[in-house]
C-alpha cells in the first residue's frame, strides 16, 4: 500500500509542528515515518492508529527529542570536553575551598588564598558552566523547575560571593550575605517544597 498525498500532508504537518528546524533531518523523520505507516497499514491497522504508534516508535518523548539528539551527536566531543572542562572546575574550587577551610581552622598560610580562589572560580566560572549546560538539557522543561534552577543558582553565587568579600575585607559583603540568604530562604526553598508537595501528590 502505498500513502495517499494527503495521508503525507497530515505526517508533515505534524512533523512540522515540531521544533525540528534542520531541514534535511526533517525530510528524514517524515521519510521514516511515511515508511513505518505504510507497513503498519498493510498489517491492517488504520492510518490514524499506524501514525500515532510511529510517532511513538520513533520518539516516544516527542519528535523535538530527536533533534536534541542529533545536535548532541554532531557535536559529542565538543560537548564532553566542556561537561570535563566544567566538573574539573567544580572538583577544583570544591577542593580549594575545603582546603582553604582547614589551612584557616589550623591557621597554616595561604588558607585565605585558597578559599578565595575556591570561592571565585565556584560561583564565577562553575555556576555560570553549569546554568547555560541546564538549560541546554531541559529547554522544554516546566517554567517552575527553570525558575526554581535560576533562583537556586542565584542564591549560590550571592552567598559564594558574599564569603569571598568577606575573606578579602571588602565592603558590601554584609549585604551581599542577607541577599543571597533572602534569595535562597523567601525564593529558592518555596519552589523547592512547592515541587516536593507537587509530586508526593501526583
Amino acid at each position: 500500500m502505498r500513502l495517499s498525498s494527503e495521508q503525507v500532508a497530515i505526517i508533515r504537518r505534524k512533523v512540522d509542528k515540531s521544533k525540528i528546524n534542520i531541514e534535511s533531518l526533517r525530510d528524514d523523520v517524515l521519510d521514516h515515518l511515511c515508511c513505518v505507516v505504510d507497513i503498519k497499514m498493510d498489517r491492517g491497522k488504520d492510518f490514524d492508529v499506524a501514525v500515532r504508534e510511529a510517532l511513538h516508535e520513533l520518539a516516544p518523548d516527542g519528535l523535538d527529542e530527536i533533534q536534541r539528539e542529533t545536535i548532541f551527536l554532531l557535536n559529542s566531543t565538543k560537548i564532553i570536553l566542556m561537561k570535563k572542562l566544567m566538573y574539573l572546575i567544580g572538583l577544583l574550587s570544591a577542593i580549594g575551598l575545603s582546603l582553604g577551610w582547614t589551612f584557616k581552622i589550623l591557621h597554616w598560610p595561604g588558607g585565605d588564598e585558597l578559599i578565595i580562589y575556591g570561592a571565585l572560580g565556584f560561583s564565577l566560572l562553575f555556576l555560570p558552566m553549569i546554568t547555560v549546560n541546564y538549560f541546554k538539557l531541559n529547554i522544554n522543561s516546566a517554567i517552575t523547575e527553570r525558575l526554581r534552577f535560576i533562583v537556586g543558582i542565584l542564591s549560590a553565587l550571592v552567598i559564594s560571593l558574599a564569603f569571598t568579600f568577606k575573606f578579602m575585607h571588602l565592603q558590601g559583603a554584609d549585604m551581599l550575605l542577607i541577599a543571597g540568604t533572602l534569595i535562597f530562604s523567601f525564593g529558592y526553598l518555596p519552589f523547592l517544597f512547592f515541587s516536593m508537595y507537587k509530586k508526593s501528590v501526583s
